[in-house]
């Protein structure tokens, strides 16, 4: 029988259980190589794969942070627009009230005039008769009860929401 040009083992320059190839079979070693070749190719596909689907998972999270977050973005929006408009509504309300304000202390300072100048009559007399209207103090309860009381009891308020709107 004739001896092998092939033989096991390793060589110093080999990588790993691979058969050492003789100078006839230069076809088998073509074949390694198309093997690792091969696997190599398998190997780079199964990482490009896992690598778009890492992509593609990624930008589906984006997607759904995006959502997510324009839907935060109108509920802001929806809030203060709605925290906007209570507080027109109270600023208008406020504005009313100090016109009412302002009016009743008009109305409260001319009941002050008028009381200031019923009184000095009242303690000195200024020519009643006590006879004629009595101790004097009737005649200023009788004169605030009767005239003013009507006066401003039928006077509308004059200020209004409506007045503000601008």
């Amino acid at each position: 029988m004739a001896s092998s040009s092939t033989t096991t083992g390793t060589s110093s320059g080999g990588s790993g259980p691979y058969p050492i190839q003789g100078s006839g079979s230069e076809k088998d070693l073509q074949h390694v190589m198309d093997q690792r070749k091969k696997k190599r190719m398998i190997s780079n596909r199964e990482s490009a794969r896992r690598s778009r689907m890492r992509k593609q998972k990624h930008l589906d999270e984006l997607a759904t942070q995006l959502s997510q977050l324009r839907k935060e973005n109108n509920q802001m929006i929806s809030s203060v627009t709605i925290t906007t408009q209570h507080y027109m509504n109270v600023e208008t309300e406020n504005r009313v009230l100090r016109a009412q304000v302002a009016e009743l202390s008009q109305q409260l300072q001319s009941l002050n005039e008028i009381i200031a100048f019923v009184n000095p009559c009242v303690d000195s007399g200024c020519g009643f008769m006590e006879e004629q209207y009595g101790s004097g103090t009737e005649f200023v309860d009788e004169f605030m009860s009767n005239s003013l009381s009507y006066v401003y009891a039928n006077q509308a308020i004059l200020a209004s929401a409506d007045m503000f709107m601008y």
